[in-house]
């Protein structure tokens, strides 16, 4: 069953040419659409399926600092602001509030670890507060046990992910800029080596500059382009429960089990890193690059089955532009979730939380989270394709740093000064040299 998903119109009519494409309309694409029309430009925003249907209302709806890589944090801390302006700005409900997110622990390795990535973020700005076991068992009074410790991080949140995407494609569409639903996009025209156009299944739309932010697909497209773009997607579980009497912590963190209330009550459950791995002939041809990062978390990694050969977006093969492509016959990613991860986690959430157990689960879905092979997104120009900038692997980070990313992207397109330093996110960084076309069709 898929997670709920608010809805929006489709603009009328496909435009003839757009200053900018974007290509995806998950949470990335709608906030990089929605910075290029702030500036003036007119944007037209092509997604296959519905806005926010695929990883955009399939996470958890964190929106962190606490525990970021050092080159995304920040566009972590540049984003929290964002969420809060985009709200002033357009008056529209992403469900962002910074509840602060709380995390506890009973193992002194993982607190180290809070620990030190403490001493670093507070060189970076961010403050987060270490709680001592008494601090931790107040904090975290509605579990009924004892803690060896945990950290609050106050000022980082969330938003809810079948509201948000939609709600900035409405902001979108108010500033002048289309929104064309059910509408892939198939290919890339070029004039002189240049992007002049972007293919989609209703015409062409002509333009200089395209961005691709196309999720767990943006791999399969770049082939097609001649673009080598190593990313694997991995199939996550989740579910949601139905309110309860008494309200339990906003945003919860353990190894075990992590729980986070949505703004109608209901609590999303998910166990962090627990997943399906898929094979695909994609995944097969990147897996060298991903071995390391696998190799770290196997205790959490299954062995999947058919669901990405199924999906399509991991596919090898070359697609006509004149014909139907796999975006078409697969317009929403709806993976079929684990049942086996779905029953543990809210087993574990019930031990955790015993009053769950008062209530009824209400959704479960999967969704495929498209990474890196360093879990850290490519953002960049495509050197051997000027117009074309890709914005993909964003490794299950991508909600909460959706504002972040999308403001980068737009600098990016405009030659704005950039709102944070692009070079760390440059794709470049997964060939050791300059990337481009490549020959191993």
């Amino acid at each position: 069953m898929s997670p709920p998903l608010n809805h929006i119109e489709t603009s009328p009519t496909l435009p003839a040419a757009a200053d900018v494409v974007v290509i995806g309309g998950g949470i990335i694409g709608v906030f990089t659409a929605y910075y290029l029309a702030q500036r003036g430009l007119s944007v037209a925003l092509v997604e296959k399926g519905r806005i926010g249907a695929e990883q955009s209302s399939r996470n958890w709806g964190w929106c962190r600092q606490q525990n970021r890589d050092a080159r995304e944090l920040p566009m972590a801390s540049k984003s929290l602001d964002l969420w809060e302006r985009f709200a002033a700005e357009t008056g529209e409900d992403t469900g962002f509030h910074r509840c602060g997110l709380l995390y506890l622990s009973n193992d002194e390795a993982e607190l180290s670890r809070w620990s030190s990535w403490r001493a670093f973020a507070k060189t970076a700005g961010v403050t987060t507060y270490m709680l001592d076991s008494r601090q931790a068992a107040q904090r975290g009074q509605a579990t009924g046990r004892a803690w060896k410790g945990g950290v609050f991080s106050p000022s980082d949140g969330t938003a809810d992910p079948g509201k948000a995407a939609p709600a900035v494609a409405r902001a979108l569409m108010k500033l002048g800029g289309s929104v064309h639903q059910h509408c892939a996009a198939r290919g890339i025209e070029l004039e002189g080596g240049r992007v002049s156009g972007v293919v989609t299944e209703a015409g062409v739309i002509k333009t200089r500059t395209a961005v691709l932010a196309g999720g767990a697909w943006a791999s399969s497209f770049c082939r097609q382009l001649g673009i080598r773009f190593p990313q694997a997607s991995i199939r996550q579980s989740i579910l949601s429960v139905s309110p309860v009497e008494n309200r339990l912590p906003d945003a919860l963190f353990t190894s075990g089990v992590s729980v986070t209330r949505r703004n109608d009550g209901r609590y999303a459950l998910a166990i962090s890193g627990r997943a399906r791995v898929d094979v695909t002939p994609q995944f097969m041809r990147f897996a060298p690059q991903f071995v390391p990062m696998f190799a770290k978390r196997w205790r959490n990694l299954l062995p999947g089955g058919l669901e990405g050969i199924r999906g399509g977006h991991e596919t090898l093969k070359r697609w006509r532009l004149d014909a139907p492509t796999p975006m078409e016959r697969v317009r929403i990613l709806d993976p079929k979730p684990d049942l086996p991860t779905v029953r543990e986690t809210y087993r574990r959430a019930v031990e955790l939380l015993p009053e769950l157990g008062e209530a009824k689960i209400t959704h479960a879905w999967a969704g495929f989270v498209d990474s890196t092979p360093d879990g850290v997104p490519g953002i960049g120009e495509v050197p051997d394709m000027p117009g074309l900038i890709l914005a993909a692997g964003f490794s299950g980070h991508g909600f909460g740093i959706g504002p972040g990313a999308g403001h980068l992207i737009a600098d990016l397109a405009t030659g704005a000064e950039p709102i944070v330093d692009p070079i760390p996110y440059r794709p470049s960084r997964f060939s050791g040299s300059a990337w481009g076309k490549v020959a191993d069709f």
